[in-house]
């Protein structure tokens, strides 16, 4: 099922290693470098794609947009994002706005 299937699992934030500034417990969220896993669907596998700096919090190397990930998607559902689109308000929409390039490196 893994050959037309593409599985994810992500989470809306990532987490720092350091306790949250105000509270002292827990850890603090941020949106600059977060961690998410691909199976199946034509994506290629036992593949680490980016880094993050030594904190966890930035994304340095091969980082994706959310507007590439979603391009990427697509693409491995065979829809070309550049031509899907809805009418709202008299102008088109795409999913991935004027943005978004396919990440050809971790696809199989």
């Amino acid at each position: 099922l893994l050959d037309s299937t593409l599985v994810m699992v992500s989470s809306e934030f990532g987490r720092t290693p350091m306790a949250q500034l105000n509270k002292g417990v827990g850890r603090d969220h941020h949106i600059k470098g977060f961690s998410m896993w691909m199976a199946g669907g034509g994506v290629k596998p036992g593949l680490s794609y980016g880094q993050t700096d030594e904190l966890g919090y930035n994304a340095i190397e091969d980082v994706v947009h959310v507007r590439d990930l979603h391009a990427t998607m697509l693409n491995q559902l065979g829809i070309n994002h550049e031509r899907l689109a809805y009418r709202h308000q008299g102008r088109d929409y795409r999913l991935t706005d004027v943005h978004g390039k396919v990440v050809k490196d971790i696809l199989a």
